[in-house]
């Protein structure tokens, strides 16, 4: 079991080495030479076998390919999703499933030799989300001592499942979010031309949906037609066949129109199901023919409460788009309307300065002027704090950006508890906990004037006295510090009636740094890296609840004003020489 729990605590992004070690231990213990582990879909429609120890390669082969329907529970690797209880046969063949020659189930018995077999239902929530499924080429019953070996292996197998999804769900939204930021960044890049900011929607929105196929339509001029104008694909019978034949906004049988006219969102989970193909258009009758369209999301372009177009998405295959799809194509769909909307300002503006050119340049100059300021201030501001911002741009230069040495006072806390509360907690918990936290430290850092932070997970840094100076950089942590601890204690009380045991530390250091700008275009960030850094970092390691570690030249900045305690003498990870470490007591 240890091994188990150890690939398990290694294996956070990929479950199958947990299934694989699971396997290998439950043959072994159950005297089982063949076994294999079912898993349900998240939308619980297949099933599918992941992993399979002990088969015959023609077997395995059987195995791997292995994909059913829910509802095919007289089959051992669905039964234990529809029905999760502990499922023993002493002799399959015996059995009415192999005499009327269920396919399944001569596959077993004929291809690879299986007799008796043990079925394990793994369950999560008081559903049953797949099964270990343990099998003899012999007649030889399994006994209740198998079971119970099994049914601890199921556990450790759902504990695996359920980390593993919580880190996707966790990697699709930090991916939602990079695809947010990419878009914005287009529409920051391209405020004159739209294009390239549809581009980059389609471009994400197909392949955060999973649809092959993704294209935005615009009413022309003469609010006659849709008209394409853009796609993900430029190889598609379909988009041919729009470009070449818009739909007509009389159309009543286009979905894309439909949803035009109507300003809602139109979701046809099978398109061959749909009334329309009764008389389908032509351009419907060349995506289901010719490209097989299944599955359809078409949700319309609002501005000033008028549809401007429609964004459409569609897959090959009947697999519905789920809630949280349907509302990141919404907010897809609104950011194309703020391209649409900055380039229609954007190419008035440019229109109204030819104009005023031709009686004063010396205006347009300085509408360039203003117009350059707001795009380095919107530069500036997606990496640095808005006051820090404003600093810059009131200065006219950006050489204090560049890298230089600095006397540093350098902050950091993170939530004590929280890796051990992130394996335990639905992914939901992690992320209003996160939000919650990030919001409330947020508050109080800009409130204490703090220079630069940085936040990854729980883990936040603050930057006193660069690039805005103070008059105590180590006074001023230790304030942002306490206000920190006394506000966050509130928090984790209230975490506490929910079940949540967190805790809170900080550690501060006082000394040089390396400062500056670092990153590629459009993806920098403000840091700072030296001993200090890693001296602050390192104490809030060794931080307990609600402890505030200071640095000694930290604590010799501060001993007038706060009364602080010598730990001792504490060696440090990356700092050679061993470390006094003072605690704050007021």
């Amino acid at each position: 079991m240890l091994e188990i729990l150890q690939v398990i605590s290694s294996s956070r992004d990929d479950e199958r080495p947990v299934f694989d070690a699971i396997l290998k231990h439950a043959q072994l213990l159950c005297s089982a030479p063949l076994a294999f582990l079912s898993v349900v879909n998240e939308r619980r429609t297949e099933v599918t076998i992941p992993a399979q120890r002990g088969s015959k390669p023609e077997f395995a082969k059987i195995l791997e390919d292995f994909k059913e329907s829910i509802e095919r529970n007289e089959l051992v690797a669905v039964r234990p999703v529809t029905d999760p209880q502990v499922f023993r046969m002493d002799d399959i063949s015996d059995d009415d499933l192999y005499r009327t020659r269920d396919p399944r189930r001569v596959q077993m018995v004929e291809v690879e030799g299986v007799r008796s077999i043990l079925v394990v239902p793994l369950v999560k929530d008081g559903k049953g989300i797949g099964g270990i499924v343990l099998y003899r080429r012999k007649v030889r019953p399994f006994g209740d001592e198998d079971v119970m070996l099994a049914q601890n292996f199921a556990e450790h197998a759902v504990i695996a499942i359920e980390n593993v999804r919580q880190y996707r769900a966790m990697q699709i939204r930090l991916d939602r979010e990079a695809a947010s930021r990419q878009i914005l960044q287009a529409i920051s890049q391209s405020r004159s031309n739209a294009q390239p900011v549809f581009e980059v929607i389609l471009e994400n929105a197909a392949r955060l949906c999973s649809a092959p196929r993704a294209l935005l339509l615009m009413r022309d001029e003469a609010e006659v037609h849709l008209r394409l104008e853009a796609s993900n694909s430029a190889k598609s019978a379909f988009v041919e066949s729009i470009r070449k034949s818009p739909h007509r906004l009389e159309d009543k049988n286009s979905i894309a129109v439909q949803a035009f006219r109507e300003m809602r969102d139109i979701h046809v989970p099978d398109i061959q199901s749909d009334e329309r193909m009764q008389a389908p258009s032509p351009q419907l009758k060349v995506a289901s023919e010719v490209e097989g369209m299944r599955t359809v999301l078409v949700l319309p372009l609002i501005q000033n409460k008028e549809a401007v177009g429609v964004i459409c998405l569609y897959k090959l295959e009947v697999a519905p788009f789920d809630d949280d799809e349907i509302e990141l194509v919404r907010t897809f769909a609104a950011q194309a309307v703020i391209a649409i909307e900055n380039a229609q300002q954007l190419n008035a503006l440019e229109e109204r300065t030819r104009e005023v050119q031709a009686l004063n340049t010396s205006l347009e100059q300085r509408v360039q002027d203003q117009v350059g300021e707001i795009e380095r201030m919107g530069r500036l501001k997606r990496f640095l704090p808005a006051a820090v911002a404003n600093t810059v741009v009131s200065r006219g230069s950006e050489k204090l950006l560049n890298s230089h040495r600095a006397l540093l006072s350098v902050l950091f806390c993170d939530i004590r508890g929280f890796t051990a509360f992130c394996e335990t907690a639905e992914p939901e918990e992690t992320i209003e906990v996160l939000q919650t936290y990030h919001e409330e430290m947020g508050r109080l850092i800009s409130d204490h004037g703090a220079g630069v932070d940085h936040r990854m997970g729980d883990g936040i840094m603050v930057l006193f006295n660069d690039p805005l100076p103070c008059d105590d950089p180590a006074g001023d942590a230790v304030k942002l510090a306490i206000a920190m601890r006394d506000h966050m204690a509130e928090i984790c009380e209230k975490w506490k009636r929910f079940g949540h045991r967190l805790g809170f530390g900080v550690g501060i250091s006082l000394g040089y740094a390396t400062v500056g700008m670092v990153g590629y275009e459009g993806r920098y960030d403000y840091t700072a890296s030296g001993t200090a850094v890693n001296l602050a970092a390192r104490l809030c390691d060794k931080a307990k609840d609600g402890e505030i570690l200071l640095s000694p030249r930290a604590y010799t900045a501060v001993e007038e004003d706060h009364t602080c305690e010598l730990t001792g003498e504490v060696e440090l990870k990356g700092i050679r020489a061993p470390v006094e470490v003072y605690r704050l007591v007021t």
